[in-house]
This record gives C-alpha cells, sequence and structure tokens, in this order.
C-alpha cells in the first residue's frame, strides 16, 4: 500500500487497519516459523506498511 492511499484513509479506519495488518503480521511470522512461506518478502512489505500507517497516524494526532 503506498502512501497515497493510507492518506486517502479515515483516522479510526486506519487505526482499525493498523490493528488487522499487525495481527496478519504476527501470523505470518509464526506461519513463516513453523514451515517457510513461499514467498518471505511478504513479511518485510508488510512490516514497512504498518510502519507507514503508524506513521500517517501519529503524523494526524501531531497536527490537531
Amino acid at each position: 500500500m503506498k502512501i497515497a492511499e493510507i492518506r486517502e484513509i479515515a483516522t479510526n479506519e486506519l487505526a482499525e487497519r493498523i490493528q488487522t495488518e499487525e495481527a496478519n503480521y504476527n501470523q505470518m511470522v509464526l506461519n513463516h516459523s513453523i514451515s517457510p512461506l513461499d514467498n518471505p518478502a511478504q513479511i518485510k512489505q508488510l512490516r514497512r506498511t504498518i510502519a507507514r500507517m503508524k506513521t500517517e497516524l501519529r503524523q494526524r494526532e501531531l497536527n490537531k
């Protein structure tokens, strides 16, 4: 997900999306530790997407 797409999401929906993506990330890491994923780069990509979302949420908090 690109930063332009993240900026279009409403603040409350963004917070919910972060929780969902973090749960998805934790599940993906757990699955990868049990049996390797087909594409382990997905973990890195998802971690960075979560970071982008958290950054945008924090910027919105500071701009209030």
